[in-house]
């Protein structure tokens, strides 16, 4: 058989354990149909006297790339393994794909590895390194992730571990990446009426509690935001019956009080029904994930702390519902921002700039070192990039090249989107108040003309504006919601600092 085989072996089919263990191979380099097995795999290959390549052989053609062959009773105590392709071993970083093939290969093919065996009812798996166990760990916990909560039937819960002698340390980062990411999806993935913002606000308290000693949470009640002057804020939620918080985060890996923190802002709209700009009924239910910016943020702050990076971030998050009501915004309102500057809602369901808005005035106050912002915010970078790539505003090319340089190894791919005055003009070329929410010719430039008038709001140096909304959800790869490079990031940036301070304390040594 061609994508299966059953064999099974004198030894004893030990199916009580439910056990199973994913293995990798690599394709071979020439035009032939050899077999180049990963480390763990040659090991098994050795205890097994050759089988799992015979049987590798006479099951069909070369493994490929993604393709997977399972294989039963043929260890004792692995009643099931799955042999997963990776594609070829001397594959790095692609220049025209943006991204670490070997690494993207990798996560995919174990996260297609660990699926097939879930299906097979195991409770446990043993997971290749494929020597790079950090990759498959995040291949792994990505792959086994599923929303079955409201579910009475739900899916076999598996347990993972590293098989073999990888990389330990790099296993362990990796499930850190992976469950922080499956924590934003979980939040995304949850209907609107099990996630308020008052729930989201609770739910990242109780995952941050364990990490007390160096995490501060604020949740900032509809009285604070008033006393903040959060005008265009608070023009979104009130057209809701659940009350708005202000999420706030400060985790402080850093002693050095004097170092700038890092600032971290998501868009929370829980669910967005496009208030009286109402969106058509098709695919509204999706907006339940609309506060994926504010998810993202928040994980990333968890992740950090979980692997102690020594960085200080705040964690920024206005967490509110759009709705339609008779206190809802309407469309032609002029509503002032934190920084007093004037904007006429023409389109409620472009709210999110709204919120961002006063979110984006209160940062400042931080004297932060950058700002990322991350937000589902429009349709229109969809239309632009699809799902391949996160689009990437920003007015600092130093942090453009940390977040490309971390996006590379994360395989969350970015593209660099303009700011030109001429998206400006269309947002401040307004009728009654200083500010328009849309751009002047509407549809056109709808990404641009977004991050046009976000950057009405931020006097920082260092600024980026992340739209996430064309890769909000898993269309063709196993996408990881931005998290993992907003991590890797906040990691590089604590390793440039850590650099710093050494090179510091040696010019005085010296």
């Amino acid at each position: 058989m061609r994508h299966r085989c059953r064999y099974f072996s004198v030894a004893q089919n030990n199916w009580n354990a439910r056990k199973g263990l994913v293995l990798g191979v690599y394709e071979s380099e020439e035009e032939d149909d050899s077999l180049h097995l990963t480390e763990s795999a040659a090991g098994v290959n050795r205890v097994l006297s050759g089988k799992l390549t015979e049987l590798l052989k006479i099951s069909g053609p070369g493994l490929k790339k993604g393709k997977s062959r399972i294989f039963y009773g043929l260890h004792e105590d692995f009643p099931c393994i799955a042999v997963v392709g990776l594609g070829r071993n001397s594959l790095g970083v692609c220049g025209t794909e943006y991204w670490d093939t070997c690494k993207e290969n990798i996560r995919a093919a174990i996260a297609g590895g660990c699926r097939v065996l879930q299906n097979h009812v195991l409770t446990h798996i043993e997971v290749d390194g494929c020597n790079d166990s950090q990759s498959a760990a995040e291949g792994a916990v990505l792959g086994l992730f599923t929303y079955d909560d409201l579910k009475t039937k739900k899916k076999t819960r598996v347990t993972t571990q590293l098989h073999g002698s990888g990389c330990v340390s790099g296993w362990e980062k990796g499930v850190l990446y992976g469950e922080g990411q499956n924590l934003a999806r979980y939040l995304m993935e949850a209907p609107a009426n099990h996630v308020t913002p008052s729930v989201f606000a609770d739910t990242i308290t109780n995952r941050l509690a364990p990490y007390a000693d160096h995490v501060i949470v604020h949740k900032r009640s509809q009285e604070w935001i008033e006393e903040q002057q959060m005008g265009a804020f608070l023009s979104v939620s009130k057209g809701s019956e659940e009350p708005p918080v202000f999420l706030e985060l400060h985790y402080n890996g850093c002693p050095d009080n004097a170092q700038c923190p890092l600032l971290l802002v998501g868009k929370g709209i829980t669910f967005d029904s496009g208030g009286i700009s109402l969106k058509p009924p098709s695919g509204m239910d999706a907006m339940r994930a609309d506060m994926g910016g504010a998810a993202t943020v928040c994980s990333a702050i968890i992740t950090a702390a979980a692997l102690n990076l020594p960085i200080n971030i705040i964690g920024l998050a206005p967490l509110c519902e759009n709705m339609p009501s008779g206190k809802a915004n309407k469309p032609g309102d002029v509503v002032t921002a934190k920084n007093g500057k004037t904007i006429q809602v023409d389109n409620t369901d472009a709210e999110g700039r709204l919120i961002l808005a006063d979110a984006l005035c209160y940062a400042h106050s931080f004297n932060p070192r950058a700002i990322v912002n991350a937000a589902t915010l429009t349709g229109a970078m969809d239309v632009a990039l699809g799902s391949a790539a996160t689009g990437v505003f920003t007015n600092s090319d130093w942090l453009w090249e940390q977040l490309h340089k971390a996006s590379v190894v994360t395989g969350d791919r970015v593209w660099r989107m303009p700011l030109f005055q001429h998206y400006t003009r269309q947002v401040t070329d307004c009728q009654l108040a200083d500010l328009n929410n849309v751009g002047k010719y509407s549809r056109s430039g709808g990404a641009c003309t977004a991050a046009a008038f976000l950057r009405e709001f931020v006097t920082a140096p260092h600024w980026a504006h992340l739209d996430i909304a064309g890769v909000m959800t898993n269309k063709d790869e196993v996408r990881s919601y931005w998290l993992a490079t907003v991590a890797s990031f906040a990691n590089e940036l604590a390793n440039e600092h850590q650099h710093t301070l050494e090179e510091l304390l040696a010019s005085y040594s010296g």
